[in-house]
């Protein structure tokens, strides 16, 4: 090996080549071409790729004056290798038409507009238009990726070559339509990033198309002339040839989308947007920029068109669409590349244009300093102006910036339409060192995406909130702040009903020097922002602010929001989103402890609760007390399971059976008490008797919300030697405490003892023995009083007694001859008065959730004659809960599977609206909410995606629909 060879070689190695021995090769090849005096090894210091840039320059300096010339000089020299050291498809091109190397000298784009024009009058115009746009390309890149060009200038440039690109195309379809292009003046208006001056390398051009009739031709004519040129325009731009498409010239933006009429007048815009337009076709508008064509009638299309744009924030929901289109985007990214997704992602740059837009949007109707089409432009203004914090802007301007670039580096390698950081580590490596990374390139770059993504989601989600403190709290005079009537109109648009309101709750929380209005002033930017995702921020204010001037001053709380993130969402989220369980922790703020881990939201024993209720309980001497003791215990369980279930932590059965374990434990503890508080001649009620609690309906079955009845009977049995007399009046005293206790007053959710389903009803005894209840059940039992013991369950009292209880009551619920054809009779003209008299006045049958059609109550009689039919014989009936029971019926085959389905489909969505209902008001209904507010929180608790709780009332037609239809077959026989 010569000693320049094995000289180069190893300069080579040192440079970063990978495969330095055919490097001194194409070395060699240059100097022999006389390069040397132009050229050294170390120049391929500045390429991403040195390799790469070293084989096309070899190919491109071949006989080639003006490859010479451009080496000759320092700073040509940086650009032309900069260029073909990264991008390979643009090095390609170079490759193809050497000569047009002399297209990284020009400083700037000047010129390029007509270069780009003039290319079209040639033989061929769709390839001559494409080669003269690619060596506009070349320079704007080659001052790119050398560093001359900052970001803001690449976009521009890169603007400018699209819009000459689009009036070439432009009066190429006019010349292809003739005589009838002078009918019509037509203006391509250009969207998103080419309307913003923010174009990547390789980008969707977004256009509308605007056309007017010209002098004397009528509108007809104009229109379809205009569609005819706005046609080929697009198919110019978009065709292949040997030097491929320029870019997709994308119209769906316009009205009505890609179903739209391609063509408009200003009028029918002006029309359309003034009645149908949703809110994301306002935000669209703020980029609208005159690009090609008739640039005098696109001005007057944006003007006529801007006051919608600053009207947008005015509309009912405004930051619902705007939120709700954000999440749409970022659910449709695949799940594999989520992680990668430059624009798109979490913390992409998406996030950032989202994100100025929104606050355009709500300050921009009031503020003219805002309205910029650019982002970077527009963040500053409103940095300037105190809407943003300027550490805040400075912050995302930078990672903005970063993204960008690392956007623009990922496209120009191949140039691709990608958004995707690599996952290869040859191509971070190369991407990374196009960017200045050279110490360990790869993993410099990975680090550094990871930093400006979590910069920029942790900005975004603060962005709107933090001028919110500033404008209640007491600054320096010198730092940015809102005014208050902005600070008002921020708090109106992101969803607060009462904006002063807010303000005079921010104000209470973050005043003053003490450490724990510092902490409030951390944390509440963010929290602010959790409540506007929810149905009611208001509430959610207004909760936070109860809580923390009751537990502000101890240590463990606000340390517990601030260092446990988890905790202060889940917070945030239950606060703004259900009255309910915000009741109940106003009454226990302590509980918010559980927030801190999901596991703490898993429902507990139910033995664990009965034991710590009863302990509670027979701790104190007075019976007032005590049940005071027990609630407790309640409250902080009931808080358990409705976090739980606004968190999506619970199905509706776990809930349904952590609720009646509650109760359980309530009334075994209410009972506990009331037997030790009955005395008869010195003798406690315990001694007396054995007592029993049964409970019946949806608490026997398991199946408790929040608002259900706990509905029960009571049973006892006279101890041996025991007055009859005196255990009978020592059973009725009993169970008048123990509904005494459980109903005194409480700012707790009731427990109201429903004893209406024993025997004889309202006409019959409070109380009965065991010999009673056989005997009555015996002679006298109606067919529906036997279905009503389907769910009878003992939940509290003597085990001894269940269990004979039990034995009594399953030869009439479990008949072994079925049901009799006159019982089958009885119960479906009952079920049939039911559905004509018991609907409440005004109620939709097919709304309302227990009574209607479809609804809990169709179900629940399906489930009940196949027990009374088949229970008897089939054990895994003999249970009180309605779905298990549907299920074992389809297991055995006594229904079809797609009927269990309908029916428990039906079923968990009825329990679970009526829930929701209960969680988010307060308040019981049984009746699917209608009103959008309500309807709202009802689908948010539901866990429905923002753009579809409209649904629910639909979805809950449907499923209803098909459980009706199972219900009047199976249960009424019907064909």
């Amino acid at each position: 090996m010569s000693p320049r060879r094995a000289s180069l070689q190893s300069e080579f190695v040192r440079i970063g080549f990978t495969d330095a021995e055919a490097a001194a090769d194409r070395m060699l090849v240059l100097s022999e071409a006389g390069y040397d005096d132009v050229l050294d090894p170390a120049d391929f210091v500045m390429a991403a790729d040195p390799d790469r840039a070293l084989t096309v320059l070899v190919d491109i300096a071949a006989d080639n004056p003006a490859c010479r010339a451009v080496l000759a000089d320092p700073v040509h020299k940086t650009r032309l290798l900069s260029l073909i050291g990264l991008s390979e498809s643009l090095g390609g091109f170079l490759q193809r038409y050497p000569k047009l190397v002399e297209a990284v000298v020009p400083d700037n784009a000047q010129g390029a507009t007509q270069r780009i024009l003039a290319s079209i009058c040639g033989d061929n115009p769709m390839l001559d238009l494409r080669v003269a746009y690619r060596r506009e390309l070349l320079g704007v890149a080659a001052r790119d990726l050398s560093g001359e060009a900052l970001l803001p200038t690449t976009m521009a440039e890169l603007t400018g070559l699209a819009d000459a690109a689009l009036q070439a195309c432009y009066e190429l379809a006019a010349t292809q339509v003739g005589d009838a292009a002078s009918t019509v003046r037509l203006a391509v208006v250009a969207m998103g990033k080419c309307g913003a001056e923010e174009l990547n390398y390789i980008s969707d051009v977004d256009v509308v198309f605007v056309a007017e009739p010209n002098g004397d031709a009528s509108k007809d004519e104009a229109m379809r002339a205009g569609q005819q040129i706005a046609s080929k325009l697009m198919q110019i731009a978009n065709a292949a040839t040997s030097e491929g498409s320029i870019w997709e010239v994308d119209a769906a933006l316009r009205p009505e989308g890609k179903a739209g009429a391609l063509v408009r007048t200003v009028d029918s815009y002006v029309a359309y947007y003034a009645k149908w337009a949703k809110t994301w076709e306002y935000q669209a508008l703020l980029k609208a920029r005159p690009a090609a064509g008739d640039l005098e009638l696109g001005a007057g299309y944006v003007d006529a068109v801007i006051d919608f744009v600053w009207s947008a924030a005015d509309r009912e929901n405004f930051v619902d669409d705007v939120q709700a289109m954000r999440r749409r985007v970022e659910a449709h990214i695949p799940e594999k590349q989520a992680a990668r997704e430059i624009k798109l992602g979490r913390g992409g740059l998406r996030d950032v244009e989202f994100a100025v837009q929104l606050l355009q949007l709500v300050h921009g109707r009031s503020d003219v300093t805002l309205r910029s089409r650019a982002t970077l432009n527009a963040l500053e203004a409103l940095a300037i102006w105190g809407y943003v914090g300027r550490e805040d802007a400075a912050g995302l301007s930078a990672a903005y910036r970063f993204l960008r670039i690392l956007e623009h580096r990922v496209q120009l390698r191949q140039m691709r339409r990608t958004h995707l950081f690599p996952d290869r580590e040859s191509e971070l490596r190369i991407v990374a060192r196009s960017m200045g990374m050279r110490t360990d390139p790869a993993a410099e770059i990975e680090a550094a995406f990871a930093k400006q993504v979590r910069q920029v989601r942790r900005l975004h989600e603060k962005l709107f909130y933090r001028p919110l403190l500033n404008a209640v709290a007491r600054l320096d005079s010198g730092e940015a702040r809102l005014t208050p009537e902005a600070a008002e109109e921020r708090l109106r648009a992101l969803g607060y009903q009462d904006p002063k309101g807010a303000l005079r709750h921010l104000e209470s929380l973050t005043n003053g020097v003490s450490r724990r209005a510092a902490i409030q002033r951390t944390l509440l930017p963010v929290m602010l922002g959790w409540f506007a995702d929810c149905p009611d921020p208001d509430a959610g204010l207004l909760g936070f602010r109860r809580v923390s001037d009751e537990l502000g001053s101890t240590p463990w709380y606000l340390r517990l929001l601030r260092d446990e993130s988890q905790t202060a969402e889940n917070m945030a989220y239950i606060l703004a989103s259900s009255r309910f369980t915000t009741d109940l922790l106003l009454r226990a703020p302590e509980a918010v402890q559980i927030l801190a881990d999901n596991e703490n939201l898993r429902a507990r024993p139910a033995a664990d609760i009965s034991v710590e209720a009863v302990t509670a309980g027979l701790r104190q001497s007075d019976p007032e007390a005590a049940i005071a003791a027990i609630r407790a215990t309640r409250r902080r369980e009931l808080f358990r399971i409705s976090a739980a279930d606004c968190l999506d932590q619970l199905s509706v059965d776990e809930v349904g059976l952590a609720l009646s374990a509650i109760a359980d434990a309530t009334i075994q503890a209410a009972l506990a008490v009331a037997t030790q508080a009955i005395e008869f001649d010195g003798r406690c009620a315990e001694d007396l008797i054995e007592f029993v609690v049964i409970g019946m309906g949806r608490y026997g079955g398991e199946e408790l919300g929040y608002g259900s009845d706990a509905d029960a009977m009571f049973v006892y049995r006279t101890r041996p030697d025991v007055d009859e007399t005196m255990a009978s009046d020592a059973a009725l005293a009993v169970a008048n405490e123990l509904r005494r206790l459980l109903s005194l007053p409480s700012a707790d959710p009731p427990i109201d003892m429903d004893t209406d389903l024993r025997p004889e009803g309202r006409n019959g005894p409070l109380v009965r023995s065991l010999a009673s209840y056989e005997a009555y059940y015996r002679r006298w039992s109606a067919a529906w009083e036997a279905q009503a013991l389907l769910r009878a369950r003992p939940v509290a009292g003597s085990p001894a007694l269940q269990d004979a209880f039990v034995a009594v009551i399953d030869p009439i619920r479990y008949p072994s001859g079925g049901v009799s054809p006159a019982d089958l009779t009885e119960m479906r003209r009952l079920k049939a008065r039911m559905e004509a008299e018991r609907l409440p006045r005004g109620a939709d049958p097919a709304m309302h959730v227990k009574l209607g059609r479809g609804g809990l109550t169709d179900v629940e009689w399906v489930a009940q004659l196949q027990q009374l039919q088949h229970g008897h014989e089939v054990e895994e009936l003999r249970t009180p809960r309605t779905v298990a029971v549907l299920e074992h019926c389809a297991a055995t085959g006594l229904i079809e599977e797609q009927d269990c389905d309908r029916l428990v489909d039906a079923w968990r969505l009825a329990s679970s609206i009526r829930d929701a209902i209960m969680l988010s008001s307060g308040r019981a209904s049984d009746s699917v909410p209608t009103d959008y507010r309500t309807l709202a929180r009802v689908a948010h608790l539901l866990h429905y995606p923002p753009q579809d709780r409209g649904a629910v009332p639909e979805d809950y037609r449907r499923l209803t629909r098909r459980a009706r239809q199972v219900m009047e077959r199976i249960f009424y026989g019907l064909p």
